[in-house]
C-alpha cells in the first residue's frame, strides 16, 4: 500500500508532537527560566531574620514552661507542599519540585530553596487569585447577592489586582468601608451592595455592614450587641477596665456610621439621612450618633461618616484592626487561626505568643501582606514536622510545637487533585479556555463535596458523600482516564518501575515513597504482566489521591 504525501505529512507530524510532549514531560526548561533570578532577598533584608528569631523565640519559651518537646524540621517537600496549598489552593508540580529541589535532595532541609520557593509562590498569579476568593468570602460571602447592583466575580477579581500589585492592607480596607461609584467599573463599592435587599430602597442592611466590619476588620463580634446589652461579659470594649459591660449602644452607634450610603444613578454615595433606632426596653426611637466602640481618641471628624469609620478602623494605631489582619493571614497559612476563633480576639488580651510581634511588624512594614506572609512561612512552628519521636498529643498541636494537622478544604481538595493529574504546573502559561474548563469542573466538585462557606475555619469532619466523590466521582475519573494526564505520561515515558513509582508518588502526595512502598508496589508490579501496567500505575495514582495523607495538610 503506497502513502500519499499528505499522509506520510500528517504521519511525520504526529511524530513530531508525540515526541515533544514525550520529551517535555519531565522538563523543566521554562519552569528553570522562569524562577531563574529569584531569591531570597526579602528575608535577606535587615531585621528579617531578627525578627523571625524573635517569634521563634516566644514559641521556644512557651513550649520550655508547659516542659512540651517539639519536632524536628520538615523536609523540603511537606513544607513545600504546605506553602502551595496555603498561598495557591493546590499542591506542587512535579514540574516545580523537580526545579526547585532536585539539585539539593527531596529530604532534606534547605531554608534558601524553601525561601525561594515561597518567593516564587507570592509572585505567581495563583496566589492573588486564590487569596482574593480567601479574603471575598470573609468581605461580602459567598451568595450571589442582589441582581444588577452586585458583582461578586468583578469585586474578587479588582481584589486580586490588589494583591498581586501588593497595595498596603490598610489601603485596601479603606477603600472598601469609603468608596464611592458604580460596582462595575469602581469594584469596591460591592462590599457596599452586597448587603443591599429590595427592601432596604437602596440603602445597604447597616446592620450587616457594621457586623461585618467589626468581625473582618478588628476580629470582634460586637454584632452580638445588636438585640441586648451584653450581660454576661463576653465582649469587653473598655479598655480601662475589661469588666464593664458593653451596650446595645455600643453597637448602634458603630453601625449609624454606614447610616448616610446609598445607592442611585451615580452607583454608591452619601447622603445626609440619620439613623434611628429604638433600643430593648425603650417606648421610642431616638436618633443614634455615629461612636466608635473604643479607641476614641483615634477617631478623626472630617470626611463623610464611613471616611471618619475607615480613617478610624485603618489607624496605624488601631491596634484590633492589625491583629486580626495578622491571625488571618495566620489562620490562612496554617488552616487553623493562632486566636480562634478567627474573628473574636480579646481586645486586651492574653494573646499568644508570636501574635504582637507580628502586628508590630506589620504596621512597621506598612500594612504589607506578602512581608507578613514571608515572615509567617519562615518560623520554625511553619517548617516542624508534624511527626515526631515522642507521642503527639492535643497540648503539641495548640502549642504549635508539631505543625497541625488539618483537613484540606474543598478547593484545596479538588485544586490539589487537577495539579495531581498534570505533571505540568498548572498557572497562567496553560490555555484560558482549558483553565476555564477545569475552574467549572472544580467549582462542581466543591459544590457537591461541600463548600464551607464563610466558616472558613470551622472544624468539620469528613462525610460518606465526600469519601465517595473522590472514590468514583467523574472528576478523578476522567483524570485517570484521560491519557495525556499523569498516569498516562509515566506509563509513557518511564520504562522503570520504580521510577514510575516514585514519580507518582511525587505528582500525587509532594514526597517519596519509603522504602518499603516502594518494595510493596514493586512486587504489584511484578507480578502482573507487561501490558497490565498502565492500568498499575492508574490504580496507584487512585489509591495515592483517595489516601488520607492526600486530603490533610501535614
Amino acid at each position: 500500500m503506497k502513502l500519499t504525501t499528505q499522509a506520510v505529512l500528517f504521519v511525520l507530524l504526529c511524530l513530531v508532537v508525540m515526541g515533544a510532549l514525550l520529551g517535555s514531560a519531565f522538563s523543566t526548561q521554562h519552569l528553570q527560566r522562569k524562577v531563574t533570578g529569584i531569591g531570597n532577598h526579602h528575608q535577606q533584608a535587615r531585621g528579617f531574620s531578627e525578627m523571625v528569631a524573635e517569634v521563634d523565640h516566644q514559641f521556644q519559651q512557651r513550649w520550655k514552661e508547659k516542659e512540651l518537646a517539639f519536632a524536628a524540621p520538615a523536609g523540603n517537600l511537606a513544607v513545600m507542599r504546605r506553602a502551595s496549598l496555603a498561598l495557591h489552593g493546590t499542591i506542587p508540580s512535579l514540574e516545580e519540585v523537580t526545579a526547585f529541589v532536585e539539585e539539593s535532595g527531596y529530604e532534606m532541609t534547605d531554608d534558601n530553596v524553601l525561601d525561594r520557593y515561597i518567593n516564587y509562590l507570592l509572585m505567581d498569579r495563583r496566589y492573588s487569585d486564590y487569596m482574593s476568593e480567601r479574603l471575598a468570602r470573609v468581605f461580602v460571602g459567598v451568595e450571589a447577592g442582589p441582581f444588577l447592583i452586585y458583582r461578586r466575580r468583578r469585586f474578587r477579581l479588582w481584589l486580586s489586582d490588589q494583591l498581586m500589585e501588593n497595595q498596603p492592607y490598610n489601603g485596601l480596607v479603606h477603600s472598601l468601608i469609603a468608596s464611592k461609584g458604580v460596582w462595575t467599573s469602581d469594584p469596591e463599592v460591592n462590599f457596599v451592595t452586597a448587603t443591599i435587599t429590595q427592601e432596604d430602597g437602596g440603602r445597604p442592611d447597616i446592620m450587616k455592614l457594621a457586623g461585618r466590619t467589626s468581625r473582618a476588620f478588628l476580629g470582634m463580634r460586637i454584632d452580638c450587641l445588636q438585640c441586648h446589652d451584653d450581660r454576661l461579659g463576653t465582649i469587653a470594649l473598655d479598655l480601662n477596665d475589661p469588666s464593664e459591660n458593653s451596650l446595645q449602644s455600643d453597637f448602634h452607634q458603630f453601625a449609624a456610621f454606614y447610616s448616610q450610603v446609598n445607592t442611585g444613578f451615580s452607583g454608591v454615595h452619601d447622603d445626609s439621612e440619620h439613623y434611628a433606632y429604638k433600643y430593648l426596653g425603650d417606648d421610642e426611637e431616638v436618633i443614634v450618633p455615629p461612636v466608635v466602640p473604643f479607641y476614641q481618641e483615634l477617631a478623626a471628624s472630617n470626611g463623610t461618616r464611613r471616611v471618619q469609620l475607615a480613617d478610624w478602623v485603618t489607624n496605624k494605631n488601631n491596634r484590633a484592626f492589625s491583629r486580626t489582619a495578622v491571625n488571618r493571614i495566620w489562620a490562612i497559612v496554617f488552616g487553623r487561626p493562632l486566636v480562634d476563633p478567627v474573628d473574636d480576639i480579646p481586645l486586651t488580651g492574653p494573646f499568644p505568643p508570636g501574635l504582637e510581634s507580628l502586628t508590630d511588624e506589620f504596621v512597621k512594614s506598612d500594612f504589607d501582606l506578602k512581608h507578613l506572609i514571608r515572615v509567617i512561612t519562615s518560623l520554625q512552628v511553619f517548617r516542624v514536622d508534624s511527626r515526631a519521636d515522642f507521642e503527639v498529643t492535643e497540648d503539641h498541636e495548640a502549642a504549635w510545637s508539631v505543625f497541625p494537622l488539618v483537613r484540606l478544604r474543598p478547593e484545596q481538595v479538588a485544586g490539589a487533585l487537577n495539579q495531581a493529574a498534570s505533571l505540568k504546573t498548572i498557572n497562567a502559561d496553560v490555555s484560558y479556555l482549558v483553565r476555564l474548563q477545569q475552574q467549572n469542573e472544580i467549582d462542581n466538585f466543591v459544590k457537591r463535596y461541600g463548600d464551607t462557606g464563610e466558616d472558613e475555619f470551622e472544624d468539620r469532619g469528613g462525610t460518606v458523600t465526600q469519601r465517595l466523590l473522590l472514590m468514583n466521582g467523574n472528576f478523578l475519573q476522567h483524570r485517570i482516564a484521560n491519557g495525556s494526564n499523569t498516569p498516562g505520561r509515566v506509563a509513557m515515558i518511564t520504562q522503570d518501575d520504580e521510577d514510575a513509582i516514585r514519580s507518582v508518588y511525587l505528582a500525587a502526595l509532594t514526597r517519596t515513597p519509603s522504602q518499603r512502598e516502594s518494595l510493596y508496589f514493586l512486587m504489584k508490579f511484578k507480578q502482573q504482566p507487561k501490558n497490565r501496567r498502565s492500568k498499575l500505575i492508574e490504580d496507584l495514582f487512585w489509591t495515592l489521591t483517595n489516601s488520607t495523607e492526600f486530603s490533610w495538610n501535614h
